[in-house]
């Protein structure tokens, strides 16, 4: 399992960075972010920190309850990984702005 959970730690890493980022796209000068997209960035943040417990909470138990764990933290890395999907299919539908764009700019 030590590769398994090198890879999740991986992950949850990465999502982290990305939510950094969309935090730094939404304060970059001009730019203002809708409520919606607070609102997702929020709801990533909550679900990442949801999903860091459960993986830290399985790295420290012992082997006999690792597989009951296992479910919880995938279910919670699903949940943050659903979101991140439906947070791109948003931003593509259009209502997204570019790097420097304001809404007078459209």
């Amino acid at each position: 399992m030590g590769a398994a959970v090198d890879k999740m730690e991986a992950r949850l890493k990465l999502r982290s960075l990305q939510i950094d980022e969309l935090v730094a796209k939404t304060q970059m000068p001009g730019v203002r972010a809708g409520f919606d997209t607070l609102m997702h960035i929020d709801e990533l943040k909550a679900l990442h920190a949801i999903a860091q417990s459960k993986f830290d909470e399985f790295r420290a138990a012992e082997d006999a309850g690792k597989t009951r764990l296992k479910t919880g933290m995938e279910g919670a890395w699903n949940e943050l990984d659903a979101a991140f999907k439906a947070g791109n299919r948003r931003r593509r539908g259009g209502k997204r702005l570019g790097a420097g764009e304001s809404k007078a700019d459209r």
